[in-house]
């Protein structure tokens, strides 16, 4: 019994916050918590419905299909729908669900604006890795090979990454981030290709993006500890008690 309480405070430690977040806005709210989440859910269920009609998959592919062989500002239009464009070798299923969950617990988490800027900032840090591990060649550290440069590159897995890596930085949850992060490493080793390469560009950007947040939330909280320095009186002296 004690090695089942000892894993139960540990996982308490770990996801309690978070879980406490999430339960809570569900329970006030319940779906009207995610509707940011659940549009991009139904929009990626559309496009997949689309893009498998031989009359929709040239549209989607010139809106939402990013190469690294393609202009810099025709790549940079299309990454923001390429987000829910899913790949067409992968279930959709699984996009559907990365999407449910973690779009879901970062929107109620982070709200919706932070989300989509880290989804988004992820997203385009893949992007421009595959042009430069391209250019750099299979020879070189974390290159590509130039067949790559062709690879339709599209869906929500790296944005899911990032945000996961960020979402267990704010409620402290090392544990997990670290098994996130080293779950993307295992995937390179094992599987050598763009995904899982683009996977570690977005934990790159997510990494560098706490470090933003963190830097600027101990600004924040040493400006509120200087304004607070003698606060009651207009001298820094003690208040005067009657």
């Amino acid at each position: 019994m004690r090695p089942v309480r000892a894993l139960g405070r540990a996982a308490r430690r770990e996801w309690g916050p978070l879980w406490a977040t999430v339960r809570a806005a569900l329970a006030a709210d319940r779906l009207r918590a995610v509707p940011m989440t659940l549009t991009a859910v139904g929009l990626t269920a559309v496009l997949q419905v689309v893009q498998n009609r031989s009359w929709g998959f040239g549209p989607v592919q010139t809106l939402g299909s990013v190469r690294a062989e393609d202009p810099l500002w025709v790549a940079l239009l299309r990454t923001p729908l390429s987000l829910f464009v899913p790949a067409l070798d992968l279930p959709v299923w699984g996009a559907l669900a990365q999407l449910l969950l973690v779009f879901g617990i970062a929107e109620i988490c982070l709200g919706r604006w932070r989300t989509l800027l880290i989804a988004y900032v992820a997203t385009l840090a893949g992007t421009l890795y595959a042009r430069i591990g391209v250019a750099v060649g299979p020879d070189g550290f974390l290159g590509l090979p130039a067949s790559d440069a062709l690879v339709v590159d599209t869906g929500p897995s790296a944005a899911v990454v990032a945000l996961a890596v960020y979402l267990c930085h704010v409620h402290r949850a090392r544990f997990t981030g670290a098994v996130v992060i080293a779950a993307m490493v295992a995937e390179v080793a094992v599987k050598d290709n763009l995904a899982g390469k683009e996977h570690l560009a977005a934990i790159v950007a997510a990494l560098l993006l706490c470090a933003v947040s963190g830097r600027r939330d101990r600004r924040r909280l040493r400006r509120r500890q200087g304004l607070g320095v003698g606060a009651g009186t207009r001298s820094g002296a003690p208040p005067i008690r009657s």
